[in-house]
């Protein structure tokens, strides 16, 4: 028993499910994880991963993995602050997609990568489940609004007003930090 509370432990820090969640990006309608932020949850480096890769080409089809174009990369570099260090290497990364970043751990075969591709697995299927969540909400909202738009007006304005709840929050633009003279 007490072995067990140790192992669940170590495993909880290895990596925490929260960073595994904010690596998936949406990238040609399909959440995936880039090559770099693969290889350090495995404790490899890109370098090293990528051999793996190429190696095993045949186990990695289109719908497992592809390469990003050089605008989804600037995108990708643009919009996530961690992967600013792709912004001047030459490579295009790879984006794996969960049965990709599973074939990637089978490749790589090292015990780390096995117990990591557990947790990206778990990471994938939270994000399918809160996906299904939202969508049966918003079908299940259209079904309320038709039921009630046509007693009262009233009802209309509640529905507007939890659609616009639903949608993701505009991000306010960021301050310039510093001060500015004024010209007098």
């Amino acid at each position: 028993m007490k072995r067990d509370a140790i192992e669940s432990a170590a495993q909880a820090q290895l990596v925490p499910a929260e960073k595994i969640e904010r690596l998936i990006l949406l990238i040609r309608g399909q959440k995936v994880m880039l090559d770099s932020d693969l290889a350090q949850l495995y404790g490899v480096s890109t370098k090293a991963f990528n051999q793996a890769i190429k190696r095993n080409t045949q186990r990695f089809p289109p719908d497992f993995m592809f390469r990003l174009t050089k605008r989804e990369k600037t995108e990708v570099v643009t919009n996530c602050d961690h992967l600013k260090k792709l912004r001047f290497s030459p490579a295009l990364p790879a984006a794996f997609t969960e049965h990709g970043a599973i074939m990637a751990a089978a490749v790589l075969n090292s015990e780390r990568a096995i117990k990591v591709s557990v947790y990206i697995v778990r990471a994938f299927v939270k994000l399918r489940a809160m996906l299904g969540a939202q969508k049966d909400f918003a079908r299940k909202l259209e079904e309320l609004e038709r039921k009630f738009a046509e007693h009262d007006q009233k009802f209309k304005v509640v529905f507007e007003a939890i659609r616009e709840l639903m949608q993701p929050a505009a991000v306010p633009p960021k301050r310039r930090i510093g001060f500015s003279a004024s010209e007098e």
